[in-house]
């Protein structure tokens, strides 16, 4: 199995991970999946599923295609088989396997979908490397990532902005990359596909968005942060006081009248 030289899952695998998962993914389904559809007899691999977030939506916009989903933490693949079951899908074939040694035979599948995963591995070029031996001769594969970097809101705290940036300090001390968003081009580039395409997917919210407002910002977003405060305390980032007010003041982003939220993803294709 993927070992922790191969991974690192900052967020963890709580309940309340799992659903930010699930909320995180609707609140951002246009976003992701608009433009991702694939034909009827297609074989799409998806690596890294989780929980089944992203399973439920691709298979539901391509129902004639089969799904090859790839975790290796059980327990989340127990909770996608369960999503995927109780919403009556019949075209996904769930896997627990390694990405980087999969049981399936080389040039197997005729599309790849990979979605929040790259930040989290130690070596995203292998990664890709070793996936586009599983992919057909003028395959495709699409990979979706957001870059922490690119996050912007009003009003700004200084303790907001220090807790922001917890996150992205965290994860790299775990030897993965929450900035990977802006490196999709390269790193696509690098591991020999072609035909590159980037384009990045902004999520802007104000007071016109309160739904996107609940989903995104609130249950998502301030969540993952909440994610990291223990590593961010233990590390002497923040301080109990600094960190309260940061969180408050990234909810202050989504309560008051004048909240903006901003946070850009990037969506990369190309081809074998």
């Amino acid at each position: 199995m993927t070992t922790d030289q191969d991974i690192s899952y900052v967020h963890g695998y709580s309940e309340r991970e799992t659903e930010r998962l699930y909320d995180q993914a609707g609140s951002v389904r246009e976003l992701i999946h608009s433009d991702t559809v694939y034909p009827p007899g297609s074989v799409v691999l998806e690596v890294g599923c989780g929980v089944g977030a992203q399973t439920l939506t691709l298979s539901q916009n391509s129902p004639k295609a089969t799904f090859l989903s790839v975790d290796w933490v059980e327990n989340s693949l127990a909770l996608a088989r369960e999503l995927i079951e109780r919403n009556k899908i019949s075209n996904v074939e769930f896997l627990h396997a390694d990405i980087f040694d999969l049981p399936i035979e080389e040039e197997r599948v005729d599309h790849i979908f990979v979605c929040h995963l790259l930040e989290h591995l130690f070596d995203p070029v292998a990664a890709l490397m070793k996936l586009k031996k599983y992919l057909k001769r003028g395959g495709s594969i699409t990979v979706f990532e957001g870059d922490h970097g690119s996050c912007y809101f009003h009003p700004q705290t200084k303790e907001a902005m220090q807790a922001w940036n917890c996150l992205i300090e965290v994860q790299e001390r775990l030897g993965a990359n929450s900035l990977v968003g802006r490196e999709l081009f390269p790193l696509i580039k690098t591991s020999g596909f072609q035909n590159i395409r980037v384009v990045p997917k902004m999520v802007y919210i104000d007071q016109a968005f309160p739904e996107l407002r609940e989903s995104f910002v609130h249950k998502t977003i301030i969540p993952m942060v909440e994610g990291v405060k223990t590593q961010s305390l233990d590390l002497g980032l923040m301080n109990e006081r600094a960190w309260q007010k940061g969180i408050e003041g990234l909810h202050r982003t989504r309560t008051g009248e004048n909240g903006v939220f901003s946070y850009t993803f990037f969506k990369g294709t190309a081809i074998r």
